[in-house]
């Protein structure tokens, strides 16, 4: 009997947790589907490394040039998601820090989490202002600095969909980075909105 009890609970907990992040998948998708966000973060990306790559001064020139279009594209459509995400319900934003993903665990223990709403306005901020270059950043450093600045954000978009740990495990996985580097790298603007949105110490 004790084992039988044993994996009910195991198989809730299961259903429950698959049920919770499938909602949060769901939520999410459905407002970034009318966006090009991920495809403008992988071209930007893609052309970073293109603009890196040339040896002659003239051509990197011209291809900061033209990743700049896609900059500002990628700054307007985020901003303008993060705007529309700020208009759902709040129940269904929260994040939990658990290390581990617990069903529903932001809405039972809302002190131990925070509004995902927050962080994607902290991101939206950031972004642009690194594409503003009001750092006055070379276009090398620019391009580094928002490149952890998009990381962070996909950062977000996995820790609210699964979980912290999740999150970055990903982001090692994808681009070969560790959350602390990452959050390291992104402005000193960024780091602190997002620490205290977040509810972290700078000492992670």
């Amino acid at each position: 009997m004790d084992m039988l009890l044993v994996l009910a609970v195991a198989l809730g907990f299961a259903w429950a947790k698959k049920k919770d992040q499938s909602e949060r998948i769901a939520l999410l998708g459905r407002v970034l589907s009318r966006y090009d966000i991920e495809k403008l973060m992988e071209s930007l990306t893609d052309g970073y490394l293109r603009a890196l790559g040339e040896e002659e001064a003239e051509r990197q020139a011209q291809v900061w040039s033209y990743l700049e279009v896609q900059e500002q594209t990628l700054s307007e459509q985020f901003t303008a998601f993060a705007a529309e995400f700020a208009t759902q319900d709040a129940a269904a934003t929260r994040v939990s820090r658990l290390p581990v993903a617990i069903p529903y665990a932001a809405r039972w223990w809302p002190s131990a989490g925070f509004d995902v709403r927050e962080a994607f306005a902290v991101h939206a901020r950031g972004i642009a202002s690194v594409i503003e270059n009001r750092a006055g950043l070379s276009p090398k450093r620019r391009a580094f600095t928002l490149s952890a600045e998009l990381f962070l954000m996909q950062h977000t978009c996995h820790w609210y969909c699964r979980s912290k740990t999740v999150a970055s495990a990903r982001l090692l996985a994808r681009h070969k980075t560790t959350y602390q580097q990452v959050l390291q790298s992104v402005s000193v603007g960024t780091r602190n909105a997002y620490l205290a949105t977040t509810g972290q110490s700078a000492a992670l």
